[in-house]
């Protein structure tokens, strides 16, 4: 950067064009300033979308050049190796201009912030966001990432199977005992076909949602406690419940080595419930699946909490056409845009009302959730997060296959409370 700022005090014929190449609100208001120049800018746009996702991301890029002559968006589809291609070109100065993010306490220094953008450009009509999105984009009070999707998460459950066992479908408020004897009713080895699937190797982040329902949490609010929160009662019960269903039979393990993932299980029909997010909704229509959706179960006397799957759009610190990167990233969270992402759920509400998808039965229990969705998950609290969700995620999947919660669980406080130190 500073080599930049050196060559805009020594070329002064040059300083136009260095003024944009060094970015903020200091560039040209017309970002796409190569109309006319004959002159193409290249915006490097960088996904962890693949297959139909990535499609529908590359037409709303092909729209943005249409939308910005001169303008060309070199969409980077970095896949399962996303982390590591993204922080290889943090480390090289080299980075794409835009990018997806989630893991901000991580990239937060190499991102650019955003609120003189977004609190400045009317175009952006940031009122019509849903506000609890954007405490993901946050770290210190500065926001990172404009949300451009997300989802919370909801039990599916298979109409056909509830019918034949004559068993009332699922409604908003009901228990996990209510759940959990469903399960068994709808659970026959004969037929290799169980009442719900649990994951050989859940996700913590996810499982925050049972035990924020719990009442309790992984780490304390300030971020710096997990002795009694990480192994409290509540904690060890709620994650003892999913290997219990295990042991009992009512519930099969998906996606460990050499076994079917949860997602493939239901579409084939055998299993009955199966929590998740919006991602497999169509895949399971596709299949033919009669499916229903419904609010994750409460423990008794207790709010059910929700927890969310947020995308957004972020700009890297050292992009050279910041101005361009945020028309962008306008133009990708605008209503057509948006419109046009079906594997998430759309961030505005004009969008959502113009769709009625809070109101159609299969997408309601998503928004019901978001309205539940106010915890802040752990590793947004404590910049070590990562350390200590090993020792974490170890002990989850150790009861999985058996072992007892409450045991592993106050093992792995030991063994994670130096990396809070």
């Amino acid at each position: 950067m500073k080599k930049k700022i050196s060559l805009i005090v020594l070329a002064t014929t040059l300083m136009a064009t260095m003024v944009t190449a060094c970015g903020g609100n200091s560039e040209s208001s017309s970002p796409s300033g190569a109309a006319g120049s004959g002159e193409t800018k290249t915006l490097r746009f960088a996904t962890w979308d693949t297959g139909d996702t990535l499609k529908i991301e590359q037409d709303i890029a092909k729209k943005f050049e249409a939308a910005h002559p001169g303008t060309k968006v070199q969409v980077e589809a970095y896949a399962d190796g996303f982390d590591q291609k993204l922080a290889a070109g943090f480390g090289a100065t080299n980075p794409p201009d835009v990018m997806y993010m989630w893991d901000f306490p991580t990239y937060h220094q190499s991102l650019e912030p955003l609120d003189s953008y977004s609190s400045k450009d009317k175009d952006l009509n940031i009122e019509d966001f849903y506000p609890g999105l954007f405490n993901y984009g946050k770290i210190d009070g500065k926001l990172y990432g404009i949300p451009a999707g997300f989802t919370t998460r909801v039990v599916y459950y298979n109409k056909k199977l509830f019918d034949e066992a004559k068993i009332p479908y699922p409604k908003d408020g009901w228990t996990w005992k209510e759940f959990q004897d469903i399960a068994a009713k709808l659970s026959d080895k004969s037929k290799k076909q169980y009442g719900f699937g649990v994951r050989a190797e859940n996700d913590t982040y996810d499982l925050q949602s049972f035990v924020w329902s719990n009442g309790s949490s992984f780490i304390s609010d300030d971020g710096k406690t997990i002795e009694g929160f990480m192994n409290s009662k509540e904690t060890a019960e709620s994650i003892q419940m999913l290997g219990d269903m295990v042991k009992n039979g009512s519930a099969v393990l998906t996606g460990g080595k050499g076994q079917q993932s949860g997602d493939d299980i239901f579409k084939a029909g055998k299993i009955a419930m199966w929590e998740s997010g919006i991602w497999p909704l169509e895949s399971f229509k596709t299949a033919g699946i009669n499916v229903g959706t419904v609010e994750i179960p409460a423990f008794p006397g207790k709010p059910v909490k929700g927890v969310l799957a947020e995308s957004a759009l972020s700009i890297a610190k050292d992009s050279k056409q910041k101005d361009l990167a945020w028309e962008f990233v306008k133009f990708y969270v605008s209503n057509d845009s948006i419109k046009m992402r079906v594997a998430d759920l759309p961030v505005r509400v004009s969008v959502v009302n113009e769709l009625k998808k809070d109101q159609d039965p299969l997408y309601k229990p998503y928004y019901t959730m978001l309205e539940r969705s106010s915890n802040t998950p752990a590793f947004l609290l404590n910049p070590k997060w990562n350390e200590v969700n090993r020792q974490l995620s170890a002990a989850v999947e150790a009861v999985m296959h058996g072992e007892n919660a409450q045991e592993v669980l106050n093992q792995a406080v030991k063994d994670s409370e130096r990396y809070l130190k």
